[in-house]
């Protein structure tokens, strides 16, 4: 068993990742024992996330507030689902998506990830348009 000590320091999410004030508190990042990865993410009202995807699939677990998810295919139009505190997210490998509040609430979620044979445990993509977003 491993316990850390809560200490970590509240990061703000990079603008090349995020649309808005987004706030990260890291729970575990990837290492020789695990390839999980996780995170407790709190968005601002119209705060999002870049559209994205992970090589092994991700689950968000909502926890505070109102949001939004959607996933984006060749052809195909996005449709912008509301998640809830309780809802669980999963997002197939590979799928390109994003998630974030709505225009009016915050909204918080756990994201666990896991990293593949490489490291690699996202890739991030362009912004979320205002249309894509609904705003």
């Amino acid at each position: 068993m491993k316990l850390t000590h809560s200490g970590g320091q509240t990061a703000t999410g990079p603008a090349d990742w995020f649309t808005g004030a987004v706030y990260i508190d890291g729970i575990r990042n990837p290492d020789d024992q695990s390839a999980v990865g996780c995170a407790h993410v709190r968005f601002t009202p119209g705060a999002r996330t870049a559209w994205h995807h992970h090589p092994k699939g991700q689950t968000l677990y909502v926890t505070d507030g109102i949001g939004y998810v959607a996933r984006r295919r060749t052809g195909e139009a996005s449709e912008v689902q509301e998640i809830r505190p309780g809802d669980v997210v999963y997002i197939e490998p590979g799928e390109e998506h994003w998630h974030g509040a709505t225009a009016d609430r915050f909204m918080a979620h756990i994201a666990v990830q896991e990293a593949d044979n490489s490291g690699q445990v996202v890739t991030w993509l362009d912004h979320v348009t205002d249309a894509e977003y609904g705003a």
